[in-house]
């Protein structure tokens, strides 16, 4: 088994994150913010799981969001997966990040801070995580 810091990990590794780049560089502009509201993080975390040039791996309770949240393609799908499996195996299961998903739109009220906005938009994103979690539906 290899460990995360052997050359063969990292590449394998580099590999799954360039797809993911590709994708959401071939998605309109927003694209990591929007990534980052829905996993309830910080952009900054989507640069580090996205961006080959950094060593973090991805968390798999995060793969059925990244693949819902830039529309990946069933061709783009299936490629990322592969070579996250080869990174990481055992990790995922092979029906992983094929869950059937709906999208609904909530309007809210506009905080007048940019601050306040992400935090509402991260806590409300929380919560439906917890709730599907608890459900056994969801989990990402």
């Amino acid at each position: 088994m290899k460990k995360l810091n052997d050359t063969g990990s990292e590449e394998a590794i580099r590999a799954y994150k360039t797809i993911l780049s590709n994708v959401i560089d071939q998605r309109p502009s927003g694209m990591r913010q929007r990534l980052a509201d829905a996993l309830g993080k910080h952009r900054s975390f989507v640069t580090q799981i996205s961006s080959p040039a950094y060593s973090t791996p991805i968390p798999s309770r995060h793969l059925t969001a990244i693949v819902s949240v830039c529309h990946f393609s069933p061709a783009e799908r299936e490629q990322f997966l592969e070579a996250y499996r080869k990174a990481h195996p055992g990790k995922i299961s092979p029906a992983a990040g094929v869950k059937k998903t709906r999208h609904i739109s909530l309007t809210v009220p506009d905080l007048g801070d940019h601050k306040q906005n992400a935090a509402l938009d991260r806590a409300i994103n929380e919560f439906i995580q917890r709730i599907t979690s608890i459900t056994g539906k969801g989990g990402t």
